[in-house]
């Protein structure tokens, strides 16, 4: 498996169709969650993903603004969970923003069951608020 780190203007038509695909997949067949997926975040975003036999098996997306910097739809395939794939690909996003953003606090929208995840990577709960978006809990956490 591969891990590519690529801009929106870099990434080819297969590419981009096959993090489309892998997400639609994840985020709104099987969490059955109905939202407009696609979104001006992509024309920004670093686009970290594996993939093997054309097929992605991890992805992310790291957004820079001016405000703060986050990441998110970081997702793992469904035969893939429980591998340790996912940490790797939580791994090379930190190691991506503190190469390219050094010394930046890092914001995450978590779905809340994962909050124990991302707090093995240095996250802590922003107020500790669990909320709903998209009918998902979520809590707002950060690395500084």
């Amino acid at each position: 498996m591969t891990w590519k780190i690529k801009r929106f203007n870099e990434l080819t038509t297969t590419e981009l169709f096959q993090i489309y695909q892998a997400r639609v997949n994840v985020f709104i067949v099987e969490q059955e969650c109905f939202y407009p997926d696609v979104d001006d975040k992509d024309l920004i975003s670093i686009h970290v993903f594996n993939e093997q036999n054309g097929q992605i098996q991890a992805y992310g997306r790291i957004i820079p603004s001016q405000e703060k910097l986050m990441f998110g739809r970081i997702l793992t395939v469904k035969e893939q969970r429980g591998t340790g794939l996912g940490k790797e690909l939580l791994t090379i996003i930190l190691k991506t923003i503190d190469d390219s953003f050094p010394n930046q606090a890092v914001e995450i929208q978590a779905q809340a069951y994962l909050q124990k995840f991302y707090s093995q990577f240095g996250f802590e709960p922003i107020n500790g608020e669990i909320y709903l978006e998209d009918e998902i809990p979520h809590i707002d956490m950060i690395k500084k």
